[in-house]
């Protein structure tokens, strides 16, 4: 993998960490679901990630995040 390749999916995990920390949070101080969006965020994220990884598109899948 090539070193901008290997910082641009650094990028992506830092930031969906940091996301995901604050769903956790607000999942067990407050009990609050986090907003829809938020998750839908994050998905993207990790499909941005995907498709980083493997070089091609993946084709979009109808999952529990799409069209609410």
């Amino acid at each position: 993998m090539s070193a901008t390749k290997r910082e641009e999916v650094s990028s992506h995990l830092r930031y969906i960490r940091l996301e995901l920390r604050e769903m956790h949070q607000m999942l067990i101080k407050e009990d609050l679901l986090p907003d829809l969006n938020e998750a839908k965020e994050v998905h993207a994220q990790l499909n941005a990630l995907l498709d980083l990884l493997s070089d091609k598109r993946v084709k979009k899948i109808n999952s529990q995040f799409g069209n609410y």
